[in-house]
């Protein structure tokens, strides 16, 4: 089953050309299809719900209220560093709401970087290299910014919060 699946995953890989051809399960039940947000940025976030950095989910809530005619923030819940996402998808749904008041798009969790990388971390992770960021994911919170053109403009580390000046300048 876990080969079938890794095949499937790959073959999604390989097919993508664009940041739009990725469609993922959310943790609301539903689809999120990147190619609804074509025209808007696109900020893709590797989170953790007990993370030294997981108060960043207040500051990403911040930033999706206050931008969201002009970008779209999507987290993907990821257990890769540290155990720190060990949660189930509904106790992840729960604990962003609850604690945070999330109400951008989340996906279910999944892996961010080794053998079972999930196909749009692949992807962002192969965009990075080509703008001369090697092994661009180092820890949880680690932000890709895609342009209204589907184009990966920037990648931010864990440290950078998300309404620091650095990702603001995007914005205004």
């Amino acid at each position: 089953m876990k080969t079938i699946l890794l095949a499937t995953m790959l073959s999604a890989f390989l097919l993508a050309t664009s940041i739009y051809d990725f469609k993922v399960p959310g943790l609301e039940g539903n689809e999120i299809d990147f190619s609804a947000y074509k025209g808007k940025k696109i900020m893709i976030v590797n989170t953790a719900s007990k993370c030294g950095f997981t108060p960043q989910y207040e500051e990403l809530q911040q930033l999706y209220s206050k931008y969201k005619d002009k970008l779209v923030i999507i987290g993907f819940p990821a257990n890769n560093f540290g155990g720190q996402e060990p949660g189930s998808n509904g106790e992840i749904k729960e604990f962003c709401k609850r604690n945070y008041g999330v109400t951008f798009p989340m996906a279910e969790k999944v892996s961010v970087k080794g053998d079972d990388i999930h196909p749009v971390f692949k992807y962002l992770t192969a965009e990075a290299k080509k703008l001369g960021i090697e092994d661009p994911i180092k820890w949880n919170f680690t932000k890709f910014l895609v342009d209204e053109k589907g184009k990966l403009v920037a990648v931010f580390p864990s440290k950078v919060k998300p309404m620091s000046e650095d990702i603001l300048k995007y914005l205004n």
